[in-house]
């Protein structure tokens, strides 16, 4: 199928040819012609499946003939609303690509910087408003921003968006826009929550879930280490000195644990800077900006900083910390296979994580590569260690504190 097939006008055919597209993606094959009959959707589809294409280039096909003429003034008549502002950047960035050759005006907004410039922007009209939730409620409580022409609503990545706590927000925005408009929900997951979400917000949605299988871990070289918890970090500084080079994105399931890994790195005179939920919006984009570059060649990141993060000629991923959704593992390693290259993805495997490896490998249908030839191996009877407190008898895992020791004596991270 060819997106000529989609039967979508030559102006957007033409943006699309001129942006690489030749064929579309199952997710835009599923979707574009829903979205044209006007449907509301549920779509399960990670990053790096093609999902903002499957709604930009139909929503642009829906407006273009019915677009305000810049002297009327225009009103926004698609709303899309995305978790982060690196999200809603690269969306608006899609979207001005693919509407060069119609007269419909997109913008995006978002908190962490002056609104006065995106005030002003959006006093000369828009037909097309990408926004975080947290400034778009902001622009609409200073009259800036009137939603009661929106004809299309999009939440993207709605379960992130669920998670980072904004489901208050994303209710009053839905009730803010006209109650007959179209309503598509994007999301990689679809936990109770989201699911619980589409069901009040929706009317008769249809559904299209595309996973990320086996087939998009198969252009990935897997390598699994085994190592001490207490050895991950010199194992890393191994890896990265003998075998790992080039562009790196590091995971790491804590804040503490992305700063503490950029401490030792910067220390052993790597280029390395992190993204995570405790840095501004500005400083993320920094750190985006000079990894993109080639300024640093390494980034450290959590997953919710990291989600929807598009790089490309990315070498290697490494999983510092294995994560215990599997479905979050193939996302972290399909970033590294792009456009059909092939890439390497390492992870650092210790003893309380190895259910976690049992259950990626069940979701891939895959049995991942063990490398045993590194300095810092596991002994394979190795358990999570534990101790009995003497005062209790209870369990605890090593390191953890017991209350009463707790208040005896605080330690700062």
């Amino acid at each position: 199928m060819s997106f000529k097939d989609l039967q979508l006008n030559r102006p957007i055919l033409r943006a699309a040819a001129e942006a690489g597209y030749d064929n579309p993606t199952l997710v835009q094959e599923k979707t574009i012609p829903l979205v044209l009959k006007k449907k509301d959707l549920i779509v399960s589809a990670q990053t790096g499946t093609g999902k903002t294409a499957a709604f930009a280039l139909p929503i642009l096909q829906l407006l273009i003939d019915d677009q305000d003429a810049p002297r009327n003034g225009k009103k926004i008549k698609a709303l899309i609303v995305s978790p982060t502002r690196e999200l809603a950047v690269q969306i608006y960035d899609n979207f001005k690509a693919y509407s060069t050759y119609t007269n419909l005006r997109s913008t995006v907004v978002y908190g962490g910087t002056s609104i006065e410039p995106q005030k002003d922007v959006l006093k000369k009209g828009v037909d097309i408003l990408i926004a975080t939730p947290g400034r778009l409620l902001d622009l609409h409580k200073q009259d800036v921003v009137n939603l009661d022409y929106v004809e299309i609503l999009v939440l993207d990545e709605a379960d992130l968006m669920l998670d980072m706590g904004f489901i208050d927000d994303v209710r009053k925005i839905e009730r803010l826009c006209p109650k007959e408009k179209q309503t598509l929900l994007f999301s990689a997951t679809i936990p109770h929550k989201v699911e619980f979400l589409a069901n009040t917000i929706l009317k008769d949605p249809e559904r299209i879930e595309v996973t990320q299988n086996a087939s998009t871990s198969k252009d990935v070289d897997q390598l699994l280490y085994y190592v001490p918890k207490r050895n991950k970090m010199e194992l890393c500084l191994h890896l990265l000195r003998n075998t790992i080079k080039g562009h790196i994105i590091i995971f790491r399931r804590t804040k503490f644990g992305v700063d503490k890994l950029e401490h030792t790195l910067l220390k052993n005179g790597y280029k390395v800077n992190t993204i995570h939920g405790d840095k501004s919006q500005t400083a993320r984009q920094e750190a985006l900006d000079q990894f993109k570059k080639g300024e640093t060649n390494i980034l450290i990141a959590t997953d919710v900083a990291a989600r929807g993060i598009d790089i490309d000629d990315l070498d290697a991923v490494i999983n510092f910390d294995l994560p215990n959704v599997p479905e979050t593992y193939v996302h972290r390693i399909g970033r590294t296979a792009r456009a059909g290259n092939l890439g390497k993805a390492y992870s650092l495997c210790s003893a309380d994580e190895k259910s976690y490896v049992q259950t990626i490998q069940q979701l891939i249908q895959l049995q991942i590569d063990v490398v045993d030839d590194h300095p810092y191996p596991l002994d394979p009877k190795a358990k999570p260690i534990v101790h009995k407190s003497k005062k209790t008898g209870s369990k605890h895992k090593k390191g953890r504190k017991s209350e009463a020791s707790k208040k005896k004596k605080k330690r700062w991270y």
